[in-house]
């Protein structure tokens, strides 16, 4: 979890039930399980159809949604907040006179799906008078009536608030017991119901589900008031209740010992470790600069993928036409048609929408297209981008890779990523195994903080554990650690991947793109993999 995430949702605790607006509004908890009518629906979103036909729309598209969250916030002993919200509307598309139009409602009427389709179609005439090339769409096939729901054993939803706070709460006392000082604990529950039918002749009901559980523990010596944290290792997963079970069939134990998690999550015993883990991190000396060898765990190897391959990737970037939350990107067209070296012909990266526990799992994207997976990167070298409907043809392509998607009814839906992974090790290879090769080395454990340029080209992560590697065998921890790539000079560092066997996602619930902004979900996914000869920088901040 970043900081900017853990600051906006523990900032729900600063004002009572103080909702930011982009979350909807405070409801009770029982009005997380209601749901609309899907007959209600698909009458709505034939009324919006018709109406921007008649209001000269060669195409539309309607999006009725519901976006359901809730957050359970403990700190120590106490509950600090527990916040349901609630957003219901309809956000309607056009094509008019070859430009696109937008506009949204919450009055979910025939009279306000109707007026809101006629605005959209306004809308877009007058953004005909100054484009200078029309829209060219990509076609999407008819689905007829389809729905998609994300495969859940137990909904989140349902689980009673008392039994949230009191899981919650048992995790923090455990993680004092084993020597924190301070511990925040959190639920971030996401449903979201969403119908989309356009004049293709598509209409899609889906029911999607998400369920995060960050957590902060901290360590001080009270004698120098030196503290450290660490963040929970858990990942945000497109999944129920059901995650939180603590399946041991989902761990995985790093040669020395640290306990990661796949599939499930065992809250409790990762607050334990974490307690034990930021004490020892007081202790831990700094490490020295240098070259080193980088053994990169999954739970770290995620954002260094997200902002080094998922967004210069995505194919407005390339173009140019999205500049917002770090520019553009350097990986540009012509890198395509020269088949690129982004890196070592270990590294095959594929983007995939439908990958099972994934944060952007999904049947149908937001403009309704079905969902896949497709090659990125294929033996290091440079194969293809992330295109939505409108982008396709600019790739030759003749359908849409199904990435478009909006946070909400009330925005317009627009090329998002995909979740990008990097695909396991081919050969039968161990983390042990790719350790014991290791001269000179340090072993990164999850994810912390990161910067990267514009053209996200340079860039610096830092993580949660460090460990030195030494001939082979994983000794003491470090601390103070941060290693410096330029992006393809990184990835054609990559010398080996473990096998499928230590494939494990992490991912974020706040990738943020565009103006006005909007966040996405996203998953990535690897097996742990060796990185050598990497610039590796000490953050210490000195005091005198």
């Amino acid at each position: 979890m970043q900081r900017r995430d853990f600051l906006a949702l523990t900032g729900l605790t600063a004002g009572g039930l103080l909702v930011p607006s982009f979350l909807g509004r405070a409801i009770a908890a029982e009005q997380l399980l209601t749901t609309l009518d899907p007959a209600l629906k698909k009458r709505l979103a034939d009324e919006a159809l018709n109406a921007a036909r008649a209001a000269g729309a060669s195409y539309c598209d309607v999006r009725i949604g519901r976006y359901l969250n809730q957050f359970v916030i403990t700190r120590e002993d106490k509950v600090q907040n527990v916040v349901n919200t609630e957003s219901t509307g309809a956000g309607i598309r056009v094509i008019a006179n070859g430009a696109w139009g937008f506009a949204a409602t919450n009055d979910l009427s025939p009279a306000g799906i109707v007026k809101a389709a006629q605005k959209a179609a306004a809308i877009a005439k007058a953004n005909a008078k100054v484009q200078t090339a029309p829209v060219q769409l990509a076609k999407a096939p008819a689905y007829g009536e389809v729905s998609w729901r994300t495969p859940i054993r137990k909904n989140a939803m349902e689980v009673p608030i008392k039994d949230k706070a009191e899981l919650l709460l048992g995790v923090n006392a455990a993680a004092m017991a084993a020597g924190a000082d301070f511990v925040n604990s959190m639920l971030f529950l996401v449903n979201e119901q969403k119908y989309f039918a356009s004049t293709d002749g598509s209409y899609i009901d889906q029911d999607v589900h998400r369920i995060w559980a960050p957590m902060t523990v901290t360590a001080i010596d009270k004698a120098s008031g030196k503290f450290r944290t660490r963040e929970g290792l858990s990942a945000p997963m497109g999944m129920g209740f059901e995650y939180l079970d603590g399946d041991a069939g989902q761990k995985f134990t790093t040669p020395n010992g640290v306990v990661n998690y796949g599939l499930s999550y065992d809250m409790r015993e990762d607050a334990v470790a974490a307690a034990k883990q930021a004490r020892e991190k007081l202790k831990a000396p700094s490490v020295k600069p240098g070259k080193y060898d980088l053994v990169l765990d999954p739970s770290h190897t995620w954002l260094t993928i997200h902002e080094s391959v998922g967004h210069p990737l995505e194919l407005d970037r390339v173009l140019g036409y999205e500049a917002n939350y770090a520019g553009t990107s350097f990986a540009t067209l012509d890198k395509r048609e020269q088949r690129f070296q982004y890196g070592s012909d270990k590294v095959n990266i594929f983007a995939d929408k439908t990958q099972r526990g994934s944060l952007g799992a999904v049947g149908y994207d937001d403009e309704g297209v079905k969902c896949k997976q497709w090659d990125l990167i294929k033996d290091g070298k440079l194969v293809d981008y992330q295109a939505i409907r409108d982008q396709a043809h600019i790739l030759g392509k003749a359908e849409s890779d199904g990435c478009c998607y909006a946070d909400s009814w009330s925005s317009v839906q627009f090329q998002r990523m995909a979740n990008v992974s990097l695909a396991p090790g081919k050969q039968k290879l161990s983390v042990a195994d790719l350790v014991k090769d290791v001269e000179n080395g340090i072993y990164i454990i999850g994810d912390g903080s990161f910067s990267i340029d514009q053209q996200r080209y340079n860039a610096q992560f830092g993580g949660q554990l460090f460990y030195e590697i030494k001939d082979g065998r994983i000794t003491r921890m470090l601390e103070d650690v941060a290693y410096q790539i330029r992006t393809p000079e990184f990835w054609n560092a990559c010398s080996a991947i473990a096998d499928e066997r230590d494939y494990r996602m992490g991912g974020s619930f706040f990738d943020g793109k565009g103006q006005p902004g909007q966040v996405s979900t996203v998953s990535h996914g690897s097996s742990t993999a060796r990185f050598d000869g990497i610039n590796v920088i000490n953050t210490a901040r000195s005091l005198g």
